[in-house]
């Protein structure tokens, strides 16, 4: 979404079960789900657990799919996710993709935006799970460094990329939140197209 800053600081999350269950993970759940690798060229260097994900394909309906990984997290993410939106977004909106990302060391993820229109109408949020000194996450060409126990907004629509330069692999929990009025003016769209035939 494109808010009014690069970087919007969430403040303070008890992320620490979320953190000890996702590094507990073992390689095959990290390899389980290659959705996003493979239809983003920008997320080649990365390995994901994919709890929930929108079905691009039939969009602007929203369909929400528990993926493998929600079985793996959402007992320890679901709680930090609505905290954050209970404190930080209006309630009554909806999460249509929440995952954790791993950057491995030495990789980076190329500068892009988020392009399609999912990314537009969504918070799109980051919780670090790990991270190193040599890890710069850039947006709009400045750089940032996010920490563990805390949780941010960025500016998806503003160009961003995140380099680990460090010998540890970056984690981070990501999901995007819709908010209720996005999700009015989506369905009033749906409407007018439904009566434009």
């Amino acid at each position: 979404m494109n808010i009014d800053t690069r970087l919007r600081e969430l403040g303070d999350v008890d992320s620490a079960a979320l953190v000890d269950t996702i590094l507990a993970l073992g390689d095959d759940a990290w390899r389980e789900e290659e959705y996003r690798q493979i239809a983003f060229d920008v997320h080649k260097n990365t390995e994901s657990v994919v709890m929930v994900f929108v079905n691009l394909e039939v969009w602007p309906i929203i369909e929400v799919k528990k993926e493998p990984g929600w079985d793996r997290l959402a007992r320890v993410a679901v709680p930090v996710m609505h905290d954050i939106i209970e404190r930080c977004y209006p309630k009554g909106g909806t999460i249509i993709r929440a995952m954790a990302a791993k950057l491995l060391a030495g990789a980076n993820i190329a500068p892009h935006t988020d392009v399609h229109p999912s990314f537009h109408i969504g918070h799109r949020i980051h919780i670090p799970i790990t991270t190193n000194p040599r890890v710069r996450f850039m947006i709009d060409g400045r750089p940032h460094r996010f920490q563990v126990g805390k949780a941010y907004e960025i500016n998806n629509q503003l160009t961003h990329s995140v380099a680990n330069k460090g010998g540890d692999d970056r984690i981070t929990f990501i999901f995007d939140y819709v908010p209720p009025e996005q999700l009015e003016l989506l369905a009033q769209k749906q409407n007018r197209q439904a009566l434009n035939g």
